[in-house]
């Protein structure tokens, strides 16, 4: 995929937040890529958060001991998210909270437009309250400072899959979430698979009004094919 403005970028996650992973998920198999689905435990924070569609921005860290008083590479590897981006956890950190409302909302500040938490996240009221959706695996009162520390940022990370042990995630890759969950869309199908997806959207809702103007599922099966 060639290097895209940011109306472009812009006009892409727009298309994005009006599919639905399931469409994604069955596209991705027709291309062959069978293991794209997260972990059914990611979920939204609050519940109500809505879905999330943008660019990953990977964030690696570590169980590491160390002194309170900060994460300066957490701060760092946060500076770089721009707009659209979503901000990608990954590490061994079970049990610890990765971040939470402060962080959160100098991410959005940089245009982050939502997190991908393969850990626990905290502040869940505050992070509502300022908009700023998030999925994770769990939430925890138990900060990271001094037990979890970042050590990475742009690089390839391992997230846990649904049909997989881990699911490869890519800077610049993309991230959708929804009421069916997570999953990722390699960079260079990015386009391919929004193209698919919408066809696959149309055919669906064709159905949809033909169920609903009185036709059976066979009826409606057998004039628009199966989705």
């Amino acid at each position: 995929m060639t290097s895209m403005t940011q109306s472009q970028r812009d006009d892409i996650r727009k298309r994005y937040l009006q599919i639905d992973t399931a469409n994604v998920a069955d596209v991705l198999d027709t291309l062959g890529y069978f293991e794209q689905g997260l972990d059914p435990t990611f979920r939204p924070f609050p519940a109500d958060a809505g879905r999330i569609a943008g660019w990953a921005y990977t964030i690696r860290g570590q169980m590491t001991p160390y002194g309170l008083g900060g994460d300066a590479e957490k701060m760092k590897a946060c500076q770089g998210l721009t707009e659209g981006d979503i901000s990608v956890w990954s590490g061994d950190g079970e049990g610890i909270c990765y971040f939470g409302e402060l962080i959160a909302i100098g991410m959005k500040e940089r245009g982050c437009v939502g997190a991908l938490v393969d850990g626990g996240v905290r502040d869940v009221r505050w992070i509502g309250d300022c908009k700023f959706p998030v999925f994770a695996r769990y939430r925890s009162s138990v900060q990271s400072i001094a037990r979890w520390k970042v050590n990475a940022s742009q690089v390839p990370v391992y997230l846990r899959g649904a049909v997989s042990t881990r699911v490869v995630v890519n800077p610049g890759d993309f991230i959708l979430a929804d009421e069916d969950g997570a999953i990722v869309i390699p960079k260079k199908l990015v386009e391919q698979v929004l193209i698919e997806t919408e066809k696959l959207t149309v055919s669906e809702q064709q159905i949809r009004t033909a169920l609903s103007e009185g036709l059976s599922l066979a009826q409606a099966l057998e004039k628009f094919g199966h989705v």
